[in-house]
């Protein structure tokens, strides 16, 4: 009993942990239209194999699967396929899970799953959505990480900034102010990013590029899921009809008995 007590206290204290790395800035919204545009599912897509795939896998995701968002088998092979040969094979990535462990110190995780992974520690269906958004739009450079880099929405974390030629360098200004719950205290707060050194694109083509990929792993998180409004929808529907005919006749049965 003592052991089923200590085992359940740890994984609230990790479900905690995880929601408090979750919410430690505010989210910025995820463009949730992008979600159902098919030429921005096929950049994210594209950059997903491109920078994405290069560490992390997809295991749970197949290749001939992305004909869902409108890409011809044709089109697969052509341009996103670099890991394997087969169109059936699902998304692994190409760097092997020993040398990750080597070089980062753990393997890096799978991404089929992590915009729902993301949305269970969050208030809200779309929040997984709005912290990948969020998090990939947070990088700043510091030297005194590891790597170089550290983030808002993930402070110290280990992967290094993926996108960063096309973001460009920046870093964080922090300014102490007093705290909210204590006046004779002060917290660093964060006060905005410089610009040190341009990227390739805008930032409004940076962003409109990170909800094209966040758009992509949310859809590959659950592919079926327009499907399944979709279906929703017509079951709410025939369940109003049918609710309407069965007062009727349920009407008509008794309409005798006194």
């Amino acid at each position: 009993m003592k052991k089923l007590f200590l085992t359940l206290l740890m994984a609230f204290g990790l479900v905690g942990a995880a929601s408090a790395a979750g919410a430690g800035i505010p989210l910025d919204p995820f463009p949730k239209q992008r979600s159902s545009d098919l030429a921005a599912l096929q950049n994210g897509a594209k950059i997903f194999v491109n920078y994405c795939l290069n560490c992390h896998s997809a295991a749970f995701m197949r290749y001939n699967r992305l004909r869902d968002i409108g890409l011809t088998e044709e089109q697969i092979k052509g341009n996103l396929m670099f890991t394997t040969d087969k169109v059936g094979d699902t998304m692994r990535a190409a760097l092997s899970p020993k040398l990750a462990k080597d070089l980062f110190g753990a393997a890096p995780p799978d991404l089929t799953l992590i915009a729902r992974s993301r949305a269970q520690f969050a208030q809200g269906e779309n929040s997984g959505p709005d912290y990948l958004y969020t998090f990939l739009r947070s990088y700043y450079r510091d030297p005194n990480t590891p790597t170089g880099w550290n983030n808002l929405a993930f402070p110290n974390v280990g992967m290094p900034h993926p996108l960063w030629e096309w973001q460009g360098m920046r870093v964080a200004k922090f300014e102490d102010r007093p705290d909210p719950h204590d006046a004779s205290k002060k917290v660093s707060t964060f006060a905005g990013f410089e610009q040190t050194t341009p990227g390739t694109m805008t930032p409004a083509q940076y962003d409109q590029a990170i909800a094209d990929l966040v758009a992509y792993l949310r859809w590959m998180a659950e592919p079926m899921r327009a499907q399944r409004i979709q279906l929703g929808v017509f079951v709410m529907i025939f369940l109003g009809i049918f609710t309407v005919i069965a007062y009727f006749l349920n009407k008509a049965y008794w309409k005798d008995v006194k």
